[in-house]
């Protein structure tokens, strides 16, 4: 789809740059750093062609949809780090086209699309093309950054298929007519001709072709023509390149692109999966609120328990991924905010509390905003409601001052435009953002000042509603869904807190609320479940009365609410997937087409003599986001797992992987060229050693085998004979390490780790720097000579209580 609205619009998504003509030479790069060099302009490729995708998202009047993916390119590209990534490679050759494509991306997504301004986002995805399409020429040379516009022009025409599949077909001819016109007056246009003079009269007729079918709004013809005009394109990008090689990187990003196509049709109608992940964080956020209400009421074990509970539940979520990719910064400091949080509740460092929260609060609404982009409003408005329900709470206790302070705090967030709710509920609905502020909100608080019982009872209802009513007007039923799926977690994890701190009359209640609050219909929340999954619609409405009933006779109130909440985040995804668009099938189908191409086209026999792990890689890649797709799994993940595969398969074709700029997770993958540090850093695997006793695979003559999942050691308590040889296989989630606890161990033992450190700080110590991991594929192996009880710790897991015994006798 890339720049396919922006051409209907009558701009198209590739610039003309200077040039001359002629034939090129099918030979091999003439030095390692113009290999390198074409790879990265080819990436720069892939994030040329998403620029057109959010502009025509916009043009669909999808601009949330748009905003988002503009939202995404600024994410991976300031990802995009080490010497050869996109965005170093890009300020080192030109701090100007640096600033200002940023400044650029930004607002075609603030100015732009956030605002419905489609002329300011058309002018704001011009100049930011432009300075990737410059730099290109700059690093890369004239033939090569001619032969990247060619396949970028191949893409835009490819595009006028999803408009087609979305109904647009006026849009659609537009496209093909206006890309043909553009076309004409590129430098390439001469070059094409004079090198392939077939390939380019079978473009300009394919053209022609897609505009025609376009006109008779026949979908399927115009799917069928512009794949014929994409592949024209493509056989003559390799005739205008000076190098196969080279010619077949492109190839790759345009397929790349063809992928990042798939997933902006699919978000069309419906949120996507990213804002499912942001509502696993915001459910996150009021969890760590619950933690310190309860270290500030004496529960600091509870409290402890609770921020333990967030990372082990991090450890294992969907998210977890999704933020890292989104935002390395924010789910770093989220991380760390929790492990601060975590030793100032047992340390009952009041302050340190505030702080640790603080800390992880900024660094959720970093992450949310980053995966959740223009629906975020929707997500702290549900969140607004939560913190609402807890000063409601606290008031109920007697505490008139504490209700106040949260509701004063809220009103703060709300001035400061926190995750855009101020902005966007005024431009949804100016009465209702005077009702919801001036009215109930500023009420609310001077209500709770006065100790005013039926003002708070009025005040606090209506800035409930006036927030619910805002979701409603403002999102879809699928992204409404997906907020009060957060919002009803808040609520049982609420009960538990309120049990805890031996309240389970109001425990109860506040259960029985939340049910009838869903029962309601809960902005569509009710119907639009019980559509998506009916099995998952029961087990929701189960697990949120057993809640009720374990406050009521006693129970375990943390425990249910634990498993409602698990389950209400499962009905957040499984309804955001199930309404996300109408069309899933023709993204599935994009992305078939891209893998039914690869099977055919040039490249695949290039990149398969070039690099056998990234050729496996990619189309591994490529068919798992396609029956990602095509079976409604995480499309999002899947997407970005693609594009990764995609980038290691353009550095192979010019044998540049040891300059490959990012750490793949796939097998084979042994690229170096990372910038980025240690664990604490970037967690780059390939930055980490073991050491000597961290072997691959797991020695024949071991004893015992434990198993490292996500966040656990399996068995957790292991009992052996001195002199067995004990494994620590890695068995799941990021690396690991096996770290005695230094004073918890028999005396007389000689310390150990993986790493082979000879103490507790050495060994933590070494893991701040890259030591002592154990990594996918891997196992750290030790023989036990002293009997008693050796207890030990995963120091990157230690917060989730990743702890384990083993007991020698």
């Amino acid at each position: 789809m890339t720049s396919a609205a922006a051409i209907a619009a009558g701009t198209a998504g590739c610039n003309s740059r200077s040039g001359g003509n002629g034939e090129r030479a099918a030979e091999s790069p003439e030095s390692e750093g113009e290999s390198v060099h074409a790879a990265v302009a080819a990436e720069w490729n892939a994030m040329r062609a998403r620029l057109w995708d959010a502009l025509a998202l916009g043009v669909a009047d999808e601009p949330a949809t748009g905003a988002a993916v503009a939202g995404d390119v600024f994410a991976r590209f300031e990802e995009a780090s080490g010497e050869y990534g996109a965005h170093e490679t890009l300020e080192a050759t030109s701090e100007s086209n640096y600033a200002e494509f940023e400044e650029a991306l930004g607002e075609l997504r603030t100015a732009g699309l956030e605002a419905g301004d489609t002329e300011r986002a058309r002018e704001e995805a011009g100049i930011a093309d432009a300075q990737l399409a410059e730099a290109q020429e700059a690093v890369a040379g004239e033939a090569t950054s001619q032969a990247f516009e060619l396949q970028l022009l191949g893409v835009t025409v490819r595009n006028a298929a999803f408009l087609a599949a979305s109904g647009s077909f006026e849009a659609a001819r537009a496209a093909a007519e206006n890309a043909l016109a553009r076309f004409e007056d590129a430098a390439v246009h001469d070059a094409f001709e004079s090198a392939d003079a077939e390939s380019y009269e079978a473009f300009e007729s394919g053209v022609d072709s897609v505009a025609s079918a376009a006109e008779s709004e026949d979908a399927d013809a115009v799917r069928t023509a512009s794949a014929e005009a994409f592949q024209a394109a493509i056989d003559g990008s390799y005739a205008v390149a000076d190098a196969e090689a080279v010619a077949g990187a492109g190839h790759v990003a345009a397929l790349q692109a063809r992928g990042w196509d798939a997933a902006a049709l699919s978000s069309l109608g419906g949120p996507s999966s990213d804002f499912a992940h942001a509502a696993g964080l915001t459910v996150y956020r009021d969890r760590v609120y619950d933690a310190r209400r309860l270290a500030a009421n004496g529960e600091p074990e509870r409290a402890a328990s609770a921020v333990s509970d967030v990372f082990a539940h991090f450890e294992g979520a969907r998210a977890h991924e999704a933020l890292e990719s989104a935002d390395r910064e924010a789910y770093e400091g989220f991380e760390a905010g929790l492990s601060d949080l975590q030793s100032a509740i047992e340390a009952e460092d009041e302050s340190g509390v505030d702080e640790g929260v603080a800390a992880v609060d900024s660094n959720l609404v970093a992450g949310i905003e980053a995966l959740a982009g223009a629906g975020a409003p929707l997500l702290e408005a549900a969140f607004f409601r939560a913190r609402f329900d807890d000063a409601r709470e606290r008031y109920r206790r007697g505490r008139s001052d504490e209700a106040a302070s949260v509701a004063e705090g809220l009103f703060g967030r709300f001035e400061e435009n926190e995750l855009d709710l101020h902005e966007t509920v005024e431009e949804t609905d100016e009465d209702l953002y005077e009702t919801f502020e001036e009215e109930h909100l500023a009420g609310l608080i001077d209500a709770f000042e006065s100790a005013n019982d039926a003002a708070v009872e009025t005040h606090y209802d209506g800035v409930r509603s006036t927030l619910l009513e805002f979701e409603t007007a403002a999102g879809t039923t699928a992204a409404v869904s997906g907020a009060e799926a957060t919002y009803v977690a808040a609520r049982g994890f609420d009960a538990a807190v309120l049990n805890a701190l031996g309240d389970s009359d109001r425990a109860a209640a506040v259960a029985r609320a939340a049910f009838e609050h869903f029962e309601a219909g809960a902005g569509g929340y009710h119907e639009a479940l019980e559509a998506a999954d009916e099995a998952l619609y029961e087990t929701f409405e189960d697990r949120l009365g057993s809640v009720a009933t374990a406050a009521t006779d006693g129970g375990d109130v943390s425990a249910a609410a634990k498993r409602f909440g698990d389950a209400a985040l499962s009905s957040a995804y499984a309804v955001v997937e199930n309404g996300g668009g109408s069309h899933g099938d023709a993204a599935a189908a994009t992305a078939e087409d891209a893998f039914a191409h690869f099977e055919e086209a040039r490249v695949h026999e290039l990149l398969e003599e070039a690099d056998r792990n990234a050729y496996h890689a990619f189309e591994e890649r490529l068919d798992a986001y396609a029956t990602a797709l095509r079976e409604g799994g995480d499309a999002g993940g899947a997407a970005a797992s693609f594009a990764d595969a995609a980038q290691y398969a353009q550095f192979a074709l010019v044998d540049a992987v040891e300059d490959l700029p990012l750490d793949l997770d796939l097998a084979g993958a042994g690229g170096g060229g990372s910038e980025s540090g240690g664990p604490g850093e970037s967690g780059d695997e390939t930055d980490l050693s073991g050491g000597p006793n961290v072997v691959d695979g797991v020695p024949d003559d071991a004893d015992h085998v434990v198993d490292m999942e996500a966040v656990a050691y399996a068995p957790a308590e292991l009992t052996v004979s001195q002199g067995d040889t004990v494994a620590w296989r890695h068995a799941a989630g990021e690396p690991h390490s096996v770290t005695a606890y230094e004073h918890s161990i028999p005396e007389g033992a000689s310390y150990w780790a993986s790493g082979d450190f000879d103490s507790e700080e050495a060994a933590r110590t070494g893991w701040e720097n890259g030591e002592g991991a154990v990594r996918s594929g891997q196992s750290y192996v030790r023989t036990f000579e002293t009997a008693g009880t050796h207890e030990y710790v995963c120091i990157p897991h230690e917060a989730a209580g990743m702890v384990g015994e083993v007991v020698v006798e």
